[in-house]
């Protein structure tokens, strides 16, 4: 089975124009055309922190839908985090997972059965601090020990980790592999790996990169990621 997969940090629909336009954040969406994608920054900040990518758009205009978290009415994830899945797919579990943190941050986790395959996708945004990012892998990693049950896992989201091995990247590292995507950020210019796609041992990673395109560059300040996978 292949599933592909993006990560997204969107900036809440606001370009490096400095325009929101939630349309071309789904127009490069819909050119990468995953089966599983992760977003940050996906609602506005202040007031009701609602979503950009509202659920009327994503209906009417896209082959996905939102994983609901039960949170605030008007926002699509939690602490700007979310997940979306085709429409095809069914939503086994969910949930928000709290992180230590200074300022405001989490992770969302869901289980879907994406054909005859479950999956667990966990989106994640984490601090700027090094100190407060390893502490954040350390309860993702947690969380996901603490289930029983084995389940083919992909881990995705904007690290903020500048280093290429060290900090959270070696704690992450000692049980999951990363896809190699490359540089993708800043969009305009990118030269650091602030976006990434981790998977556990169930998965191969036939083809990674970072999507390009003239929309991409000026839809977000980060260059969105992607993996094509199979299960072994």
């Amino acid at each position: 089975m292949r599933v592909k997969v993006a990560s997204y940090n969107i900036r809440k629909a606001i370009g490096t124009d400095r325009r929101r336009s939630p349309e071309r954040v789904l127009q490069v969406l819909r050119e990468i055309d995953a089966d599983l994608v992760a977003l940050q920054e996906a609602d506005r900040r202040f007031g009701q922190r609602a979503a950009v990518l509202t659920p009327h758009l994503l209906d009417e205009h896209s082959d996905w839908k939102p994983v609901s978290l039960g949170m605030r009415a008007s926002s699509l994830g939690w602490h700007g985090n979310a997940i979306l899945v085709r429409k095809a797919a069914r939503i086994l579990d969910c949930e928000q997972l709290h992180l230590p943190a200074l300022e405001p941050r989490g992770a969302v986790m869901a289980i879907a059965a994406v054909g005859d395959a479950t999956i667990r996708i966990i989106g994640m945004h984490l601090d700027l601090s090094g100190l407060w990012r390893r502490r954040q892998a350390a309860a993702i990693l947690a969380h996901v020990g603490s289930n029983g049950e084995t389940i083919p896992t992909v881990m995705m989201g904007d690290l903020n980790e500048w280093s290429r091995a060290a900090g959270c990247l070696r704690d992450f590292g000692g049980s999951f592999r990363f896809a190699d995507t490359g540089p993708s950020f800043h969009a305009r210019r990118p030269i650091a790996r602030l976006d990434r796609i981790m998977v556990s041992s169930e998965w191969q990673i036939a083809a990674c990169g970072v999507h390009q395109s003239a929309a991409a560059r000026v839809a977000s300040d980060h260059l969105p990621i992607w993996a094509d996978l199979t299960l072994s």
